[in-house]
């Protein structure tokens, strides 16, 4: 809602609106809000599954996308970088270009896009009595390290009531 929000505060119209919804069909759950445009993903969370409905988008004259959210499309390159033979190391070279190329087509988009992250807690490793002990520090974006320096703003957002 926060993100819908937020597009509409950008463009001022509804129909120039457009959700990427990876999220089983939760941009519906906002319908009374206005007339924006809905693209689901239905299961197929590749980065270029992303890459081809950013273009449908564009293409259809949105002024706002918003992808809701990333976090699939992370999880997507995790599950195949597990499931890929040989050294793990190395094979982050067959996931990071596919990862870097969905950045690069949200970068060269001609309108704003808006990404929404899952957030999950993050800990650290403490020393305490001389073992050392997670401790939570808060909440990290279910997502690549460092891709908060893509975008040109990164925020929190809750709803609280």
């Amino acid at each position: 809602m926060s993100a819908l929000y937020l597009a509409y505060g950008l463009c001022g119209d509804w129909s120039k609106i457009a959700v990427i919804d990876s999220e089983n069909n939760s941009a519906d759950l906002y319908a009374h809000l206005g007339g924006y445009n809905v693209l689901p993903l239905e299961g197929k969370y590749d980065p270029e599954t992303y890459m081809d409905a950013i273009k449908v988008c564009e293409q259809a004259g949105m002024e706002v996308i918003i992808i809701d959210s990333m976090s699939q499309c992370w999880d997507n390159l995790l599950e195949y970088h597990a499931g890929l033979p040989g050294n793990s190391f190395t094979n982050w070279q067959k996931v990071t270009p596919r990862m870097t190329a969905l950045i690069q087509t949200i970068l060269g988009v001609n309108c704003h896009v808006i990404s929404t992250m899952r957030c999950k807690q993050d800990y650290v490793l403490s020393e305490k009595n001389g073992k050392m002990v997670p401790e939570k520090v808060g909440l990290k974006a279910v997502m690549r390290d460092g891709i908060d320096y893509e975008y040109t703003i990164v925020f929190d957002c809750s709803l609280v009531g």
